[in-house]
């Protein structure tokens, strides 16, 4: 059974968005972001670049009220993110034929695949999730996870029943991976504000950098380490294998504003591994609440995820060598141990 899907927002329905909310002239370039149905639209003005976001009420409004909080506290910190644009009456989202509507004000930029990415690009992601995980240091609210291993053992469990009996191999896979990562995943380990999602659909790049970083549904506390490993299943693997040099310009980004510890070091392996199953998990709960267009998108992103995890698992080759020697010569005591005087000084 396919969930309702939202209502599809035709040029002029844009149009009269954009002069409701005041935001000028709708622009060429305006219409449905591909692969997100009637999810997400492009939104071009004489004024600026926006995007409109179509959630679903059952789940999104405590969803969404803790997105706006996060959101708002980064603005106050200038960090590089969407900017919520308030509806007519001031709110922060609308109700729109049953879904609620939120409208981002985001920069000139542009999507990319893994293909185009450039090392300095994915450097510059590294330096904005470090500046994300030490800027949130200062956010006092609670934010639960939706996506720990408990959430994602339970949604599995869940989507299995509906695989069919053909699928044995797949299922061994999954199946062996949620029983060994519930007995080897580390719990204690430097924990804030992670992003939680990183994915190459919430990245803007303009240039050599990331000019913005959105999605902030899946935001909680959580490891800053899985958040990391989310980051590397994003824009390392390329053409079938982990790339060590988008690796290494992605540390050296994340590494120049927080060092990680010889614990998180030593837990990355299953950290990407857990990432990988985490997104292979939830794209294929997806798969069978979405049709068309945006299922297709998600079935390609299951497909993905689940090859990370199966060159993860060493069941195919796929540069993991070059990664796990870099895990494991990654630590450098030195380092961290002076940052450690530094802020204990402090």
């Amino acid at each position: 059974m396919t969930i309702n899907q939202p209502p599809s927002l035709g040029r002029e329905d844009l149009a009269a968005l954009a002069e409701a909310y005041g935001l000028g002239k709708l622009a060429p370039g305006s219409g449905p972001i591909p692969g997100w149905g009637t999810r997400r639209y492009r939104l071009q003005t004489n004024k600026g670049h926006y995007e409109v976001r179509l959630r679903p009420p059952d789940e999104a409004y405590e969803v969404l009220r803790r997105e706006i909080e996060l959101l708002g506290f980064l603005e106050k910190h200038d960090f590089a993110s969407p900017r919520v644009v308030p509806d007519p009456n001031g709110r922060p989202y609308a109700e729109y034929d049953g879904w609620l509507l939120v409208v981002l004000r985001v920069p000139a930029g542009e999507y990319l695949t893994e293909k185009d990415l450039t090392l300095r690009q994915i450097h510059s992601t590294g330096r904005l999730l470090g500046t994300l995980h030490t800027v949130g240091r200062a956010y006092k609210k609670t934010i639960e996870n939706r996506f720990g291993f408990d959430r994602i053992f339970e949604m599995y469990a869940t989507v299995r029943r509906r695989l069919p009996p053909y699928f044995k191999k797949l299922i061994r896979t999954l199946d062996e991976e949620t029983e060994y990562l519930g007995n080897y995943l580390e719990t204690k380990l430097p924990k804030g504000v992670i992003h939680g999602n990183v994915h190459l659909w919430c990245l803007l790049f303009k240039g050599d950098r990331v000019v913005s970083l959105g999605d902030f549904d899946a935001a909680c506390r959580g490891k800053y380490v899985y958040d990391l490993a989310t980051a590397v299943n994003a824009l390392c693997f390329c053409d079938g294998s982990y790339s060590l040099e988008r690796f290494e310009a992605l540390l050296a980004g994340y590494e120049s504003l927080r060092t990680l510890s010889l614990a998180e070091w030593d837990s990355f392996p299953n950290e990407l591994r857990f990432a990988a199953l985490r997104f292979a998990v939830t794209r294929l709960s997806e798969f069978f609440e979405t049709r068309g267009e945006e299922a297709q998108r998600i079935n390609k992103e299951f497909g993905s995820y689940f090859e990370r995890l199966q060159v993860l698992r060493r069941e195919k080759e796929g540069g993991m060598e070059g990664l796990l020697m870099a895990m494991a010569t990654g630590y450098d005591y030195r380092k961290y141990q002076r940052i450690k005087s530094d802020r204990e000084s402090d």
